[in-house]
């Protein structure tokens, strides 16, 4: 007979799940339920549509001064490019295709010459125009120290000198400034606050940039950098070329201003070798002899002739004798040849 299996203690009974219910309608006499705290959905849920693209590059031979100061601009504008720096033998109208080859319709280039001399364009890509600035007074963002800070990637307010909206080519370098500074609304690397204000100031015909950021609700501003003044020389119709529409006349290139300088300290050196010859002349040189005064000799007195006493006879030399003892003998031997003569006589 086989054996029969043992039956467990009792069988395990696991619950059943609920059925979810269908929510009901609340009744009209339930209390409300405490309303909940909402996250509200970011700012920059927008459409980006001013897709504008700056391209920040240089060409070889800048200093560390320009290139900090071209990576603070990459800083201060979220929708511009970086790229390679360009070689100094290319012509300019190749940063047209290399603007087309980075998605850019702006560009912002720094053009560097003797080592020393650093000049910045400007450029709509491809129609234009463009313009040439000569960068003067660089001061980047390490340099200054300042106490303000504002958020990276945030959008700037651009402030204009009213002199912008009097003359035509201070208006189309406006309309550029906008076009290339200012941060499109909605951009994906951009923050959704304003915290600082770009000022372009015209001043003794240059072009003043300061950065200033908004600290309290009362706008009040502490400067933050970089800062750095725009001499204008031209405005082309073109990208990097083309017609000239401006020339500055009051532009004074940087070989002509270190020229004036050397100029000046040599015609300093030749007054001063001048001068020193001048006064060789006078020391060397005889002396003026002055006219007689006739009121000179009213006062004078004139002396009583003396009668002149012609002497015939030879004097006789005294004997130089050192020893007065000796000068006594002599003496007295003469006085004895004399008493001799008037006595024979």
């Amino acid at each position: 007979m086989a054996a029969g299996k043992r039956q467990r203690e009792g069988p395990t009974v696991r619950p059943r799940k609920r059925a979810k219910k269908a929510p009901s309608a609340p009744e009209p006499d339930a209390t409300p339920a405490p309303e909940e705290y909402s996250i509200p959905p970011p700012v920059s849920q927008g459409k980006w549509k001013n897709k504008e693209r700056v391209l920040i590059f240089s060409s070889r031979g800048i200093n560390f001064r320009a290139r900090h100061l071209m990576q603070d601009l990459r800083t201060l504008m979220p929708h511009s490019k970086a790229d390679t720096k360009m070689d100094r033998k290319d012509q300019l109208f190749v940063i047209n295709e290399v603007c087309e080859m980075k998605n850019c319709n702006k560009c912002i280039f720094f053009e560097a010459k003797k080592k020393q001399d650093l000049y910045m364009w400007l450029s709509n890509i491809p129609q234009g125009p463009s313009a040439k600035f000569l960068v003067q007074n660089v001061h980047t963002l390490a340099e200054l120290k300042m106490t303000g800070n504002c958020l990276r990637g945030s959008r700037p307010l651009l402030s204009f000198d009213p002199a912008f909206d009097k003359e035509p080519h201070y208006a189309l370098l406006k309309e550029l400034f906008i076009q290339i500074f200012s941060t499109p609304q909605y951009h994906p690397k951009s923050q959704p606050f304003v915290d600082h204000v770009f000022t372009f100031t015209i001043t003794d015909e240059r072009i003043w940039f300061r950065n200033y950021q908004i600290i309290e609700e009362d706008a009040s501003l502490v400067e933050i950098g970089p800062r750095f003044v725009l001499n204008l020389i031209k405005i082309f119709q073109g990208s990097f070329g083309g017609p000239t529409l401006y020339e500055n006349p009051h532009y004074q290139s940087p070989n002509m201003h270190r020229r004036l300088i050397r100029l000046s300290v040599a015609a300093k050196f030749r007054e001063k070798q001048q001068v020193k010859e001048v006064q060789k002349l006078k020391k060397t040189g005889s002396k003026v002899l002055m006219e007689e005064d006739p009121t000179e000799v009213v006062f004078e007195t004139p002396a009583e002739e003396k009668p002149v006493e012609i002497q015939l006879v030879k004097p006789e030399s005294k004997p130089i004798v050192k020893d007065k003892k000796k000068l006594r003998k002599i003496q007295r031997k003469k006085q004895k040849k004399l008493f001799r003569t008037e006595a024979s006589a």
